[in-house]
């Protein structure tokens, strides 16, 4: 091979091949795809978010709410902020179906490591707040809100009704013997 066959590889070798050298493969804080995965919705878990017993002593001491988020292709995502729960009476057939708010807001963060590894859920892929309400009553139906505001700036709201269990009823005895007609 003639030098100067060499140096014309050498020159398009440089060119071509030595500009990548040092470069990350991919570059996260640039990469617009990671936007991506980010949460766009949210909402309150309506299967698994209920009236708990925590203490085991047979009464409810409050509600336990899932919050699931979601990105834009309908996976689950991660979030990082906080929310506000309130609980309202429930008001039957009416367009906002919030009555008298039933205690005061409760605030919880996933906005730290620590938040996020006590809250997150890897089976069910939500975050879980136990929110204390002693006097919360099974059979009594509650509209419950949760309202998000991430550490990026965004916002979400999801809005559910707890609905009450019908109240159990006590046996009724039967006669085990028939009366008699003569005495």
């Amino acid at each position: 091979m003639s030098r100067r066959a060499f140096s014309i590889l050498y020159l398009l070798f440089s060119i071509l091949v030595l500009p990548g050298c040092g470069q990350p493969l991919l570059d996260l804080e640039s990469a617009p795809d990671t936007a991506f995965f980010g949460a766009t919705s949210m909402r309150i878990h309506p299967i698994f978010t209920q009236v708990k017993d925590w203490t085991g002593d047979g009464k409810p001491d409050g509600i336990e709410v899932l919050i699931e988020f979601q990105d834009q292709f309908g996976d689950p995502a991660k979030a990082a902020g906080t929310l506000m729960f309130e609980v309202f009476d429930y008001r039957i057939a009416n367009p906002d179906p919030r009555g008298p708010r039933l205690a005061n807001p409760w605030i919880g963060s996933i906005a730290t490591l620590e938040d996020q590894r006590a809250r997150w859920n890897r089976t069910s892929r939500t975050y879980t707040f136990q929110l204390a309400f002693p006097q919360v009553d099974k059979t009594k139906s509650y509209v419950l809100t949760a309202m998000f505001r991430s550490t990026s700036g965004g916002r979400f709201f999801d809005r559910i009704v707890l609905e009450g269990e019908e109240p159990e009823v006590a046996p009724t005895t039967q006669p085990t013997t028939r009366p008699s007609l003569f005495r």
